[in-house]
């Protein structure tokens, strides 16, 4: 079965601190525009200080690798563009969901990016930047005969999310499924989901958008259930929470961007042509 983070061309027409580990990377270099395929080139002098950035790499298309192993996505364009703005390069170094959380307390990443939503545990324990992207909650289901229209709707059900995110959580606190289960990426769920192993998963919307995009031949219902005024549907940057340094830094740069409209354009760029409008066979609706 394809992997989900190997995209296909028809859909797209659509640190200062720490050590290394053996995570892969993939640096922004400045000096040769064939590094990457959509050929960044870092404008900043060889001189400009370097922040190490955890991501996951499985999360389109917030964070995966093209054919040649370099970090795409929104959020890889986001903290980019933020470094550019306020004269830092970047590293990206592949770390699991948990691992990426576990490298930046440790000291070993100075940031993490990859779709990581506000939590008010991760905001007492972490350094969190300023919200970049709204990314709210939203569950997928594909069987006829179920009606789900909330978070409500899924008592009695299978449901699974992924490990470690605010779904999970989410689905816990209501209670009344008659499982739930986890799995460490979205095409895992999407998988399960494809062959009947559960009845709906539940994930960020621009996630389950994404991947019933690169997968039209499956009929799927996407309903999501946060609106902007909930915390927990804004994106942050996660950083160590005594790093002030680079916390004011990053949030000068979110502000200014917002300002300029570059998260606009970088949404525009991944999501502007893959939303579910373009796919007869994905229904997307709001939530009661």
């Amino acid at each position: 079965m394809k992997q989900l983070y190997r995209v296909l061309p028809i859909v797209l027409s659509v640190g200062l601190f720490g050590c290394s580990n053996s995570a892969t990377q993939e640096i922004a270099n400045a000096n040769s525009a064939t590094d990457n395929e959509d050929n960044f080139v870092s404008q900043l002098p060889n001189t400009a200080p370097v922040i190490k950035v955890a991501t996951t790499g499985t999360m389109p298309p917030f964070s995966f690798q093209d054919d040649y192993g370099n970090m795409q996505g929104i959020d890889i364009d986001s903290i980019r563009a933020i470094g550019e703005e306020q004269g830092f390069k970047v590293e990206f170094y592949k770390e699991t969901w948990q691992n990426m959380f576990d490298s930046v307390e440790s000291g070993n990443r100075d940031l993490a990016i990859s779709g990581i939503s506000y939590k008010t545990d991760r905001d007492e324990r972490y350094g969190l930047s300023k919200p970049y992207f709204f990314n709210p909650s939203a569950i997928m289901y594909a069987k006829n005969n179920l009606t789900i229209n909330g978070l409500s709707d899924l008592k009695g059900l299978h449901v699974a999310g992924m490990e470690g995110t605010k779904q999970v959580d989410q689905v816990r606190e209501m209670g009344g499924y008659s499982e739930l289960s986890t799995t460490t990426t979205t095409f895992l769920l999407f998988e399960d989901l494809m062959q009947d192993k559960v009845d709906a998963i539940v994930q960020d919307l621009p996630l389950l958008q994404y991947t019933a995009a690169n997968h039209s031949d499956h009929k799927v219902v996407i309903v999501p259930y946060e609106d902007e005024n909930n915390p927990s549907a804004q994106q942050v940057i996660l950083m160590a929470k005594g790093n002030a340094k680079l916390i004011n830094s990053v949030n000068e740069g979110v502000t200014k961007l917002k300002e300029k409209g570059k998260f606009k354009e970088i949404e525009q760029k991944w999501l502007g042509v893959t939303a579910p409008a373009t796919n007869s066979n994905t229904t997307t609706q709001q939530a009661n």
